[in-house]
C-alpha cells in the first residue's frame, strides 16, 4: 500500500494523527460497552463486490477494571475470543506507555481505567504501528 496517510480526527479525547491512504472513505463512529468497559470506536471501510470491508478500527476504552497492561490483555483476549496463552504478541512502547502487538492489532493502557485499541487487516499490517503511535491525547483533552 500507499505510504501516504490522512488525519483520523479526533476519537473520545484522541487525536488519530494517521489513517493509511487506501483505507476506505467510509468513515462511522460507534459506542457501545461489553462487560462494564466503555467502548469509543470509529470504523473505516470501504464498499466490495461482496459488500463492505472494514480496514482499520480504532477503539478509546474506558473502565475501571482496565488497571494494567495484564488486565487490558485479559480483558482483550476475552473480548476478541482470543486464546490468551496462544496470542502471540510483541511488546512496544507508546510513549510512556507500554504496549503489545500482533500482525493486525496494537493496544495500549494510556492510564489506568483508560487504553486505545487499533485493529486493521493484513493489508495494512505495515502500517499498524505507525498508526498507532499517532494517536496521541487530543490537546484539548489535557
Amino acid at each position: 500500500m500507499s505510504d501516504e496517510t490522512r488525519a483520523g480526527g479526533t476519537l473520545d479525547g484522541f487525536h488519530i494523527g494517521q489513517v493509511p491512504v487506501g483505507v476506505g472513505d467510509e468513515v462511522s463512529d460507534f459506542d457501545n460497552e461489553w462487560d462494564d468497559v466503555r467502548f469509543t470506536s470509529r470504523f473505516w471501510e470501504r464498499q466490495t463486490p461482496d459488500g463492505y470491508q472494514v480496514d482499520l478500527r480504532v477503539h478509546v476504552l474506558r473502565g475501571d477494571r482496565l488497571i494494567d497492561l495484564d488486565a487490558l490483555h485479559a480483558f482483550l483476549a476475552e473480548y476478541h475470543e482470543q486464546d490468551p496463552a496462544q496470542w502471540q504478541l510483541t511488546e512496544f512502547q507508546h510513549g510512556d506507555s507500554p504496549g503489545l502487538t500482533d500482525d493486525v492489532q496494537a493496544f495500549w493502557l494510556v492510564e489506568p481505567g483508560v487504553a486505545v485499541n487499533v485493529l486493521t487487516t493484513p493489508d495494512f499490517g505495515d502500517s499498524l504501528l505507525p498508526t498507532a503511535l499517532s494517536i496521541q491525547a487530543a490537546a484539548d483533552s489535557a
